[in-house]
């Protein structure tokens, strides 16, 4: 929305007597904050002694001292805390006769927080700790706290891991209530919920996931029909049952909204004995299930399809490697059934890329740790065909509940649903993309989404394989849309699919159980339209993009932690990105990016950047750093405080010379 409309908006608000608007305050390291509303253009500012007890990323309601009319920054006072982003902070402790004073480490400005004598809980002066904020009822009054742990600055990569989860807000463990519930949960299966069941235990089921998982939260089955077609179910655990509204445990899921992945840990969305043992679809045991079971002609036709609870007992669990191993050998255990299901997987990639689905190679790079957690190598993982069979037919299950449920009315009108879309691209992020990709030969239609979608397949198949392929690539995904969750189901341009959803990962994804009980209530009849589904989605997408923020973060750290085995090291590198103030460079060998400052390239030339151009350019030589191109650099600095790496180029042996004879 354009600031025109956001004066209106506002100026609206006011008439009808309402000057309070809900935004989310981010404080700058100066200490003054500012509250961003959502379709407001202009943040809105907050002076310190104005915060109410919110502190940095809360999300909080504001009452506007001054109008958007006025040419003067709008100020406003916060007048609740409406959610706090962290209640858990990283620090270290200040002792006292009978207390304690914890000292926030973050670089937002945070009061200290006041710990009564019975709550330090063992701890002691400096000590580094994790307090947990248990009551601020007004600015009045000091914040008070608990230590809920005590760090072993012996193990910085711990410290700095949690710190990483603690700053999106993410807790690192489970509150008492919530694993007192989760530990009440029986691991019994009565016979009334078996019969209540579709029961499928006596059909080949078998799982395919990482060596390292525990949580199998999806199961294939496979059995040939007498009319010569497949059954094939995709079975997905049944965390819905387990986890049931109004309750803490469902509480605490839904406010976390996700698991968090990072290089040496899972900080998981369900505690272990649901994630890991109940709804964990091990081998050789009876499971609930939530399934999405298909007929598939031989062609890789669906034929019809049912949706429902089962009950299943897995009969293998594979990993990755050893499933591919078995397509490219032709041979193995239930070596039939995976060569049917990968054909009819890649027909149905096929098919899907023809339909207009755009096809990203996803590279993943992984750091091998040793049992500190400290990095002592990498291994970087490419999408194989095992990886294809499970992707094709958790995304038919994920398509096909958002089909169904696409089609079904309450009152006439469509039920609030979390929908997983992705929209059509930006033309003005577009744009600058297309003539960037014609430097290196590829041509855009950009007549439709339809032609764009076209180009990009285009453009990635033929720069598979040389250098400016991961350039292009996450150049290209910059470009776009980001997936979100919403009730406007507007389709997933990215798959190419009119109706999406995500059903197949409850375990770690709280959207996954909102569209099971959605479903379930469907499939019962008994169907109730949620208010809030809009504001639950939103949620969801803000908690992904930091658990997303998280995982990001932690690489970077584990790649500044490797590389300092190599300062002083050259190595070669791509450029991946440029900026006013230098270019990154990640390494061939080892895909860690580094900043190339402007300042350390000054004794060659003036350097200016041009944007249309990703590349910096020199005044005098008209040497370009540009995207996509290979350079040399030496590895000069590696921060872990900032998490940053500095390189330095490497200067090519001709230019030494010109800049001898100048």
């Amino acid at each position: 929305m354009g600031r025109k409309n956001s004066k209106k908006k506002l100026k609206e608000k006011k008439s009808g007597g309402e000057k309070i608007l809900k935004g989310v305050l981010d404080i700058t390291r100066s200490g003054m904050g500012f509250v961003s509303v959502p379709d407001v253009d202009a943040d809105i500012m907050v002076r310190p002694n104005d915060f109410n007890t919110a502190l940095h990323g809360d999300v909080v309601r504001i009452k506007v001292n001054k109008s958007f009319d006025t040419k003067k920054r709008t100020q406003g006072v916060i007048t609740e805390v409406v959610q706090r982003k962290r209640v858990e902070f990283i620090g270290r402790l200040q002792m006292n006769k009978g207390f304690a004073f914890f000292v926030a480490q973050m670089d937002k400005p945070m009061p200290d927080i006041f710990i009564p004598a019975d709550k330090i809980n063992g701890a002691t002066e400096n000590d580094r700790v994790i307090v947990k904020l248990t009551q601020w009822e007004n600015v009045g009054k000091r914040p008070e706290g608990e230590v809920v742990s005590i760090l072993n600055i012996e193990e910085p990569n711990d410290v700095a891991m949690k710190e990483i989860l603690l700053e999106n807000g993410f807790p690192i463990e489970f509150p008492d209530d919530v694993m007192e519930e989760a530990a009440r949960i029986p691991e019994v299966i009565s016979d009334a919920e078996i019969k209540g069941r579709n029961d499928v235990r006596e059909i080949l089921t078998f799982t395919i996931d990482p060596a390292d998982a525990k949580d199998f939260d999806d199961a294939l089955s496979f059995r040939v029909l007498k009319n010569g077609n497949y059954e094939i179910g995709v079975h997905i655990a049944d965390v819905g049952h387990y986890v049931e509204t109004d309750t803490v445990l469902d509480e605490f899921a839904y406010n976390k909204a996700t698991s968090v992945y990072l290089p040496d840990r899972v900080n998981p969305m369900l505690p272990e004995h649901i994630s890991n043992v109940l709804c964990s679809l091990r081998p050789n045991e009876d499971k609930l299930t939530f399934s999405a079971i298909f007929q598939v002609s031989p062609n890789g036709n669906i034929k019809q399809h049912w949706l429902g609870k089962t009950i299943i007992h897995s009969d293998h669990r594979f990993t990755y490697e050893e499933v591919q191993e078995i397509i490219e050998n032709g041979s193995g255990l239930y070596s039939d059934e995976i060569l049917i299901l990968n054909t009819l997987a890649q027909k149905m990639r096929k098919q899907r890329f023809k339909k207009g689905a755009i096809n990203f190679s996803s590279q993943e790079v992984r750091f091998k740790l040793d049992e500190k957690g400290k990095p002592i190598g990498i291994v970087i993982k490419e999408s194989t065909e095992s990886h294809q069979l499970i992707e094709e037919f958790m995304l038919l299950a994920n398509r096909t509940v958002a089909e169904s449920f696409s089609k079904i009315k309450l009152n006439e009108k469509p039920v609030p649903f979390p929908y997983r879309i992705h929209d059509d691209p930006d033309e003005e992020k577009l744009l600058p993309f297309v003539a960037f990709a014609k430097k290196f030969g590829h041509k855009f239609d950009t007549s439709s989404p339809d032609a764009i979608a076209a180009s990009f397949n285009q453009m990635l198949k033929d720069v598979h394989g040389k250098p400016e392929q991961h350039v292009l690539e996450q150049l290209g995904i910059r470009t776009m849309a980001k997936a979100k969750y919403t009730t406007d189901n507007v389709g997933h341009y990215g798959l190419g699919f009119e109706h999406y959803c995500h059903f197949t990962s409850p375990i770690r994804r709280y959207p996954d159980v909102m569209v099971h009980r959605l479903l379930f209530q469907s499939l019962e009849n008994k169907l109730v339209a949620d208010k809030k589904m809009e504001e639950k989605c939103k949620h969801c997408s803000e908690r992904e993009r930091a658990a997303m923020e998280s995982e990001r973060t932690a690489n970077k750290y584990k790649q500044v932690e490797y590389m300092k085995n190599f300062l002083g090291e050259e190595f070669e590198g791509v450029i991946s990105g440029v900026a006013s103030f230098g270019f990154w460079v990640e390494t061939v060998l080892h895909k860690c990016e580094g900043l190339v400052s402007i300042n350390s390239l000054t004794d060659y030339d003036d350097f200016r950047h041009v944007e249309s151009d990703y590349c910096l350019v020199g005044h005098r030589s008209g040497k370009k750093f540009r995207m996509g191109d290979k350079v040399w650099i030496k590895v000069v600095a590696a921060n872990l405080t900032k998490r940053q790496l500095d390189y330095e180029w490497v200067i090519a042996t001709g230019l030494k010379e010109n800049k001898k004879v100048k």
